[in-house]
């Protein structure tokens, strides 16, 4: 039997493991149920992908990352290890030969989207697969106390009961304490478990900078600061605006968001990770999955949802260890926005319910139907339909998705696929019979293996260059042969799609429990203040900060944020600094003076050390000068 290392060089040729990644592999094929806790970026697909090479049988992988799904099956299948993605948009018969594949064929590890769970064939299927280890990724999004809650992951633990016993592994890079003991509950481990890398990264310095003229100092920074970046923005329109900005000033700069096409979005992608374009400005549709290890600087040109989100896209910065920067960049008008932001993410119940019967009138789902189904989904196109306000939609969409009755997708491109439905020797007597198709069906066996037994990714332009026609002629005799009964063609898409987790129901019979509502707005808004003490923060590391969110607890300053870099000026240890400030408030709790009164008085440092400690107080509202300038604490 090969051991983990022997598999990790023989399949993605690394010589050694990264830190964790060997302890869990061998708690997993002890059998053990393991939570991990690695950061973005720090190998925790190769957590499951070598104990299931290791093992008789299949991996099933759950993850809501569909592109990034897709990746991982194209890079297991050019090592030669069979893979297999289901997920929304594609059809119920390739679902269907996918799954076959996987009882009585040779697939190694299937990808399923969370919504496919619900679904009574995909858990009958699974019931007769040999399943040597289930692995959770984003494994956050099952706690409704985490920042991506997604109501399908709550099925994930009706799986176990079919899976013979096989081990879970959840994996996920950011998850408060209470989320990690709500993942280990939720999905039923036997006994608990949990791997954790720190959270803290050395050679990131975390920046917050207060600006009214955000587009000059991004300019100033990235003129500073040299190599690749990526700035994050809210809305789409705003992408455009600032990479209009940087381009005037001849900084290398492109923009991404979900609303721009598949081809597009690659070759954006690509030019970045070349280098090619310098700086992507981008929505939080752009870098999951995406590991370029030499990205100099993250800037966010507003506060984030959530400190986990932050935590997320600022730590695609600095992954090969070199110094490098997260810097945000706020106003007072960033934290209305927020709160505002946070108050339309929940509508009123009526208008989450006549969101719902619209929904129900545009896909044309009838009452008690619906079901596990995926429609084609254009929210723009559906706003302008029934004249609502997009904002609207999409916040009401959100609660219904939170409620587990439907579940949206972002736009993925899906190829043209195509499966021959008959036989070899009644295809041969079609072709005989009809000589029309004859030649073209002759290129299409020519081009492509195994379209009698599954569907076939091709390309409509390949087909018509080998066949010296047009793309549009090929799509038409691709649709007659489809239309005939011979093939099944399923032209491309590249659209976001729509699934109904539940039966359609009439609106009246729509519970949308109000209590539910309350309290998840309560979470929203704590997690807002979480970001807004974050920005406002000015007595403590930032690095120290976000790990005691986390709940990693340390007093070991990183020395090279903000905070940090204004504290080391003073030229104090930790030890002067924080029993000289201790001593200042003492004196001044009891008894307010003037500052020369209070220096001579403090003994634990010398006086121009004593007067930096008292400088930075003030800068940053520790302690206040009243009108008759007497120094005394803040009520802060």
């Amino acid at each position: 039997m090969h051991t983990p290392l022997q598999i990790l060089t023989k399949y993605w040729s690394f010589s050694h493991f990264r830190p964790f990644q060997e302890e869990i592999i061998n708690a997993v094929l002890e059998g053990n149920d393991v939570l991990a806790l690695l950061p973005t970026g720090g190998g925790k697909s190769i957590c499951y992908q070598v104990p299931a090479m290791m093992k008789e049988g299949i991996c099933i992988v759950i993850s809501p990352l569909i592109a990034l799904m897709k990746d991982q099956v194209e890079h297991l299948k050019s090592k030669g290890i069979p893979a297999i993605a289901i997920y929304s948009g594609i059809s119920k018969k390739e679902i269907d030969i996918a799954l076959d594949n996987c009882v009585y064929g040779k697939i190694k590890f299937l990808y399923l989207s969370p919504e496919r769970l619900v679904s009574d064939l995909v858990q009958l299927r699974i019931s007769k697969m040999n399943v040597n280890l289930l692995a959770v990724d984003e494994a956050h999004c099952i706690s409704q106390w985490g920042y991506d809650f997604r109501p399908p992951y709550l099925k994930i633990a009706d799986i176990k009961e079919h899976i013979n016993n096989a081990p879970v592994l959840a994996l996920t890079a950011t998850a408060t304490p209470i989320v990690r003991e709500d993942i280990q509950k939720k999905l039923l481990f036997k006994k608990k478990l949990v791997f954790q890398q720190s959270f803290a990264r050395e050679n990131l310095a975390y920046i917050g900078i207060h600006e009214e003229n955000k587009l000059q100092r991004i300019l100033n920074i990235l003129n500073k600061v040299k190599g690749s970046g990526l700035i994050y923005v809210r809305n789409r329109r705003k992408t455009k605006e600032i990479v209009e900005f940087l381009q005037k000033n001849k900084v290398s700069s492109d923009y991404y968001h979900a609303g721009l096409d598949t081809i597009l979005r690659s070759a954006k992608q690509d030019n970045w990770k070349s280098g090619k374009t310098r700086i992507m400005v981008a929505t939080n549709a752009f870098g999951m999955g995406i590991d370029k290890p030499d990205v100099r600087t993250v800037i966010h040109y507003e506060l984030p949802d959530s400190l986990e989100a932050y935590y997320q896209e600022a730590g695609r910065a600095g992954r090969d260890g070199i110094k490098s920067y997260a810097t945000f960049i706020h106003n007072a008008s960033d934290k209305i926005d927020l709160e505002k932001k946070a108050e339309m993410s929940f509508p009123e119940i009526s208008d989450i319910k006549r969101v719902y019967q619209a929904l129900a009138n545009y896909l044309q789902v009838p009452s008690g139907s619906g079901k596990g189904v995926s429609y084609d989904f254009d929210i723009s196109s559906f706003s302008e339909t029934y004249n609502l306000n997009t904002t609207l939609v999409y916040n009401a969409l959100h609660i219904l998705e939170l409620e587990g009755l439907i579940a949206l997708s972002d736009a993925i491109f899906i190829p043209s696929r195509i499966k021959i439905l008959l036989d070899h020797r009644d295809l041969y007597d079609f072709q005989v019979k009809n000589k029309k198709y004859d030649d073209f069906i002759k290129i299409i066996l020519r081009s492509y293996d195994g379209v009698f037994d599954n569907y076939t990714n091709i390309k409509e332009e390949e087909l018509a260059r080998r066949s010296e026609t047009t793309i549009e002629m090929t799509a038409k005799y691709l649709n007659q042969l489809n239309d005939i009964g011979i093939i099944s063609y399923l032209p491309r898409k590249d659209i976001p799609q729509l699934t109904f987790l539940e039966e359609r129901m009439n609106v009246e019979d729509l519970l949308i429990s109000k209590a539910n509502l309350l309290d998840r707005k309560k979470a929203h808004y704590e997690k807002i203040k979480a970001v807004i003490d974050f920005a406002d923060n000015n007595s403590q590391c930032r690095s120290i900060l976000l790990l005691s969110y986390f709940g990693e607890i340390t007093s070991i300053r990183c020395g090279i944020c903000d905070f940090c870099l204004k504290r080391n000026k003073m030229e104090l240890n930790d030890m002067e600094f924080e029993s000289t400030e201790e001593e200042i408030l003492k004196i001044l709790i009891t008894h307010p003076m003037k500052l020369e009164q209070l220096i001579p008085k403090i003994k634990t440092v010398h006086q121009d050390k004593a007067i930096k400690v008292v400088e930075w107080m003030l800068d940053n509202q520790k302690i206040i000068n009243s009108d008759n300038n007497l120094l005394t604490p803040s009520d802060k």
